[in-house]
């Protein structure tokens, strides 16, 4: 009996059966399948996923490995996995960053729910995922993102071009690296407005696949402005789970509706406190952002605990999922930033004209 000849097309044929969960198509109409190579009874093939962050990650690859073995004569197969972070496709009327793939904005009706903490983690574990990422703050009036990074570093000047320090593998750029100290920060609507330009313009953020924007609480000039001069890939609305958040993370939606910026999904922190016996107490109330997730039709982006090492990473400048990586905290801090990341991705291989506006269900 001669001996069994496997060709590409029944390996491509066997991959079509596997379906990226996220993105509701199949591996390789994605482009996932790079680099196909069949020597007798081995088939090897590059993975490329659309972000490093991919929550299912080991799923697919499992059922890749899955899919070829059934061909018949394969004996082994070797998969080699890989990301690319696709940038968005056909967006129109905003002006794009040169090198910068995905703007997202960490948004917050309101102060004092944890918006910097989690946008500070999300970006270390983007980049501690394998992503080039940065972080800009644009709050002036309180910029925390330097004492939550741990920057204490002056940015320097290269030709006219502001180049970012690097704080654990995250370029960063905040007012308050210019500006440290305790002097405060006097300016009006127009200023501020040119200081969000030249963050975007006229610093070296080099090649990136994420720009985190940390924007100032409420719905003011800074998230006009930034809506105004970029393509935004969409924001992310922190809240806590007590009524009074809820209620002004409601006016942050509502702004970003109106700006033509989708929404991302919803990040609910200070969620619960659990013990030291496993027990959860959820001291500010239970399932308000899950239930405004649902109210929207947006994704729910996961459940932060609360914990004092949240806070001391934050004043030492350790973000958690760098300091105790495996603990609760940080566990669920990388889940949202995996969360987010299918949600761009989702948002970029989906693009047409524009990226979609969310409409609030009534």
């Amino acid at each position: 009996m001669g001996e069994v000849v496997i060709t590409e097309e029944q390996v491509l044929q066997a991959l079509r059966g596997v379906k990226d969960p996220d993105l509701h198509k199949d591996i390789v109409t994605l482009n996932m399948v790079r680099d196909l190579a069949i020597c007798g009874g081995v088939v090897g093939f590059r993975f490329v996923l659309t972000t490093p962050a991919c929550p299912v990650r080991d799923q697919l690859k499992f059922e890749a490995e899955r899919a070829v073995m059934g061909v018949t004569g394969v004996e082994r197969v070797d998969v080699r996995m890989d990301a690319e972070v696709p940038k968005a496709r056909g967006v129109i009327d905003k002006t794009e960053i040169a090198g910068i793939k995905h703007i997202v904005a960490v948004s917050s009706g309101k102060g004092g729910v944890g918006k910097s903490t989690v946008a500070v983690n999300l970006a270390v574990s983007l980049a501690r995922m394998g992503a080039q990422v940065g972080i800009l703050d644009t709050d002036v009036y309180g910029p925390n993102v330097p004492m939550m990074m741990g920057g204490r570093d002056m940015p320097t000047v290269r030709e006219n071009v502001i180049v970012p320090p690097v704080y654990h593998g995250v370029k960063t750029m905040s007012i308050g690296l210019l500006n440290p100290g305790d002097k405060a920060v006097v300016w009006r609507g127009p200023m501020l407005h040119s200081a969000v330009s030249q963050f975007l313009r006229q610093v070296d953020w080099g090649t990136l696949d994420y720009l985190i924007v940390d924007m100032p609480p409420g719905t003011g000039d800074v998230q006009l402005s930034l809506a105004q001069m970029v393509a935004v890939a969409g924001a992310v609305l922190v809240t806590t789970p007590q009524e009074v958040a809820l209620s002004d993370v409601r006016k942050a939606y509502s702004m970003f509706e109106q700006l033509q910026v989708p929404v991302l999904g919803i990040v609910e922190n200070m969620s619960y406190f659990e013990c030291a016996h496993g027990e959860r107490y959820h001291l500010f109330g239970n399932g308000g952002g899950e239930a405004l997730a649902e109210r929207y039709e947006v994704p729910f982006l996961g459940a932060v605990p609360i914990s004092m090492s949240i806070r001391e990473g934050g004043d030492l400048g350790i973000p958690v999922v760098v300091s105790q990586p495996e603990s609760l905290q940080a566990r669920a801090l990388s889940d949202v930033a995996s969360q987010v990341a299918a949600q761009v991705s989702i948002g970029a291989l989906n693009a047409k004209k524009a990226l979609p506006v969310l409409k609030m269900t009534r």
